[in-house]
């Protein structure tokens, strides 16, 4: 069997069973590898970097019949990546790879889904530049909302309708729309925090609030309870004397560490550092961080974000004294 493609307008055709070797790679974890290359190549000469993405979009345009599998790989194999270096440098690669995807097959929710999960998580994690930040997690933003359109066209616009609109469109989700959501929520915090000095996107922290809060009440255990460590920090944005809930924030970060259990231990490094560190809790601060540098860091689709937890757990320890 094979699949059609095309490059240059030149159209041929791709062995299906090279598009799941492809995969394969992906699966077994390579993309690191095939990334890295791939960046070294596009930073050191803009010929190879003309070939490689004419490459690039031709071999996704002729593996279209498998560009979901393609992209939950290359999330997988990421979220597995135990280096943060490895990462980091291969970031710009990835992105461009699933950009990739997306032209491809611009309507799968679930390739855009994918997108804005990867563009997020970059975008938090390995980039300290502003101006980088805002460009990537505007982009996360535009594939989550996208992704949300397909899943319930109820959902598109969602980012822009009115306040009242824009409630009344989240009470009427149901459960099969707790993903896309989620993953709407996720990347409007990362849109609001490259822009923190902006008026206008803080004014959107109610509506991250309104998601999340309509993922618990759909599926508490989603992500292993990652809504309500969301909760949580909404919930301390300000200060007691100035709104802030403090009760309700140790509540969700509360129900968000005993559902995520020793899989997500980022949990416990934000319900310190956004809960304890507020209330200089220093016990209650250092007892979330000891735990976290006595779990392994290996665990299924968590391994990434747990070695980012303990990185910044050591750090936290370190500077407590200083803080406390």
């Amino acid at each position: 069997m094979t699949i059609q493609a095309g490059l240059g307008g030149i159209p041929w055709r791709l062995p299906l069973p090279l598009c799941k070797t492809f995969v394969g790679f992906v699966r077994l974890g390579l993309t690191p590898l095939i990334a890295l290359g791939m960046t070294f190549l596009m930073e050191h000469s803009s010929i190879y970097r003309t070939i490689l993405l004419l490459l690039i979009s031709s071999v996704i345009s002729g593996c279209a019949g498998v560009t979901g599998n393609l992209a939950d790989g290359l999330s997988a194999a990421i979220r597995e990546n135990s280096d943060l270096a490895t990462v980091k440098e291969g970031g710009p690669a990835y992105l461009i790879m699933v950009d990739a995807f997306v032209m491809d097959d611009p309507t799968n929710p679930r390739l855009l889904k994918s997108a804005a999960g990867l563009y997020a998580t970059y975008s938090r994690f390995f980039v300290a530049d502003k101006e980088r930040r805002r460009i990537l997690t505007g982009k996360a933003l535009d594939y989550a909302g996208r992704a949300a359109c397909e899943a319930n066209g109820d959902f598109c616009g969602l980012v822009r309708v009115d306040p009242d609109t824009f409630n009344e469109k989240i009470a009427s989700a149901t459960i099969s729309d707790t993903a896309v959501l989620y993953t709407l929520g996720t990347a409007w915090v990362g849109w609001i925090q490259a822009r923190s000095d902006s008026i206008k996107a803080l004014a959107r922290l109610p509506r991250i609030e309104a998601i999340m809060a309509r993922v618990v009440e759909l599926d508490e255990g989603y992500m292993d309870g990652s809504a309500h460590i969301y909760l949580g920090a909404l919930a301390m944005v300000l200060p007691p004397v100035l709104g802030g809930k403090p009760g309700d924030a140790r509540a969700h970060f509360e129900r968000g560490v005993e559902l995520g259990g020793d899989r997500n231990l980022m949990a416990r490094v934000l319900y310190a550092k956004k809960y304890a560190r507020p209330m200089f809790d220093r016990e209650l601060h250092d007892r979330l961080l000891t735990e976290v540098m006595s779990m392994p860091a290996a665990t299924e689709g968590y391994t990434l974000i747990n070695t980012l937890a303990k990185e910044q757990a050591r750090a936290l320890l370190e500077s407590g004294d200083d803080y406390f």
